[in-house]
């Protein structure tokens, strides 16, 4: 009788927070290789569980199923080529946050959502389709314009942070950035930072939220209306699109963030990508398991090209490989490199979580780019950061940790896998028809009241008069004094 009754709780507790199949509307545009990733896992469980999926995106699907719709973005917009200003992807580490965001990330965002509004296929989507969709899942990476989406199908909108935590995220979801403790995600600081450091974050952060605001979000709102005008009625502004957010799904977990004050719908899943290992291929398996000294990986991941590396930097390290007793496996883009050291196996790609399950593999050269801190630290492999630019810096820094084994228990301990608890608040927002409890009542608030400026300005007002009348009183007082002396 114990059992039918643990039995019934159970299927009553699995069963609580089942959702019906829903139509859901994806929008992908950034032509990111690493991002996908991310992405992916999240469709296929969203199909797993049942669920209509119609996808904008640049990349198939990894597998095929009768519930997903593609709408495939093609050609592929090479922004490598054609947003960076930059004549090498090396250069980035050197320059300044304002080129950083205007001549990186702001050009690549707006030309690559650009790019995908032209494709034939997707404006005859936007123009055309008469669908349903009980939800859209978009990227929270510089597409801000399709937001727009929400607006047309009047459906709630949940986004997946790829890049983990950003400054201009909390003031969209109605909280307020602690700058004194929470580095801004493109320096190289940690939460506990020195006076100047407090002051460079704080004037980084500001100066960012300006220039979105007054810089950025006006040409994303251009392109909204240039696409989205054929709709009936006024259009809503992006701005106002994109604090009607119910739910970001970021790409970050402790210990590889700042601790930091959040709200309800800022969900951290980083790490939901790593799967259990799989079987490498024969002559990668046999050449780590013969590594008797241990192996090294080297990667600088999809985006840094190894072959790209200044001649002088590539020899040397060449030179430095061939001294050294460990096996180095490299992604390494062009296979016919010369006088490659016996001890280096070098593929153009190569299945980067599963290598670093190999208990021969010690350490790990990285980029630091977010996707493989975490697959090192999940795989607790110690790493060798060669930060490049935006966050690789900060994710290096936040890696520097005396026990890789602790640090892959913390990242590891979770009340469930990261995946389901994606799908979990994908399926609470389709529930709750855009979860609006939720939502924190500071996003209809004014800046000035939000910043409780006001609270501030109306106590410094009543302390001004309450001086002067003191002042005042003061000086009639010695007044009435000084004539009385002169009376005596």
């Amino acid at each position: 009788m114990q059992i039918k009754c643990l039995c019934f709780l159970l299927v009553s507790a699995l069963s609580w927070h089942h959702s019906e199949p829903a139509r859901i509307l994806g929008v992908f545009a950034f032509p990111g290789r690493s991002h996908w990733m991310m992405i992916d896992a999240i469709l296929n469980e969203l199909l797993d569980r049942g669920h209509e999926v119609t996808c904008i995106a640049n990349y198939p699907l990894s597998r095929r199923h009768e519930n997903y719709t593609e709408i495939r973005i093609a050609p592929i917009y090479d922004f490598w080529k054609e947003s960076v200003k930059v004549d090498s992807i090396y250069e980035l580490t050197d320059i300044s946050i304002h080129r950083m965001l205007v001549d990186f990330l702001y050009s690549l965002g707006l030309e690559t959502t650009e790019h995908a509004f032209k494709r034939e296929n997707v404006r005859h989507f936007l123009r055309n389709d008469k669908s349903r969709f009980d939800l859209i899942l978009a990227e929270q990476f510089y597409q801000e314009s399709f937001l727009m989406l929400a607006h047309k199908y009047r459906a709630p909108v949940v986004t997946v942070g790829t890049f983990g935590f950003a400054q201009y995220m909390g003031p969209l979801m109605g909280m307020m950035n602690m700058w004194s403790h929470v580095p801004h995600e493109f320096l190289p600081y940690t939460d506990r930072m020195s006076f100047w450091q407090r002051m460079y974050n704080s004037a980084t952060s500001a100066y960012e939220l300006l220039l979105r605001s007054f810089y950025y979000m006006p040409r994303q709102e251009a392109m909204a209306l240039e696409h989205f005008g054929h709709l009936k009625g006024p259009l809503p502004k992006v701005a106002d699109l994109e604090r009607q957010v119910s739910v970001m799904l970021l790409n970050s977990y402790a210990p590889l963030t700042s601790t930091r004050a959040k709200v309800p719908g800022l969900i951290q899943v980083g790490g939901l990508h790593i799967k259990e290992p799989k079987p490498l291929p024969a002559d990668l398996q046999k050449f780590l398991d013969e590594a008797r000294d241990g192996a090294i990986y080297f990667s600088l991941g999809t985006n840094l090209r190894s072959a790209d590396m200044p001649k002088d930097k590539l020899s040397a390290i060449l030179t430095v490989f061939r001294s050294m007793k460990q096996r180095i496996v490299w992604k390494y883009e062009d296979e016919s490199i010369q006088n490659l050291p016996s001890n280096v196996m070098i593929k153009s790609w190569l299945p980067q979580s599963d290598i670093l399950a190999h208990p021969n593999v010690k350490v790990f050269i990285t980029h630091g780019g977010l996707l493989g801190t975490q697959e090192g630290v999940h795989r607790a492999v110690p790493m060798l950061g060669i930060p490049i630019y935006c966050d690789q810096h900060l994710n290096m820094n936040k890696a520097v940790l005396t026990n890789m084994d602790r640090v892959s228990a913390v990242f590891r301990d979770r009340p469930m896998s990261s995946l389901e608890e994606s799908a979990y608040w994908i399926e609470y927002v389709i529930r709750h028809k855009g979860a609006p409890q939720l939502r924190s009542a500071g996003l209809d608030l004014p800046w000035v009241s939000f910043a409780l400026l006001d609270v501030v300005g109306a106590v410094l007002a009543v302390l001004l008069v309450l001086a002067w009348v003191i002042r005042k009183i003061v000086l009639v007082m010695c007044g009435k004094s000084a004539q009385k002396k002169k009376v005596e």
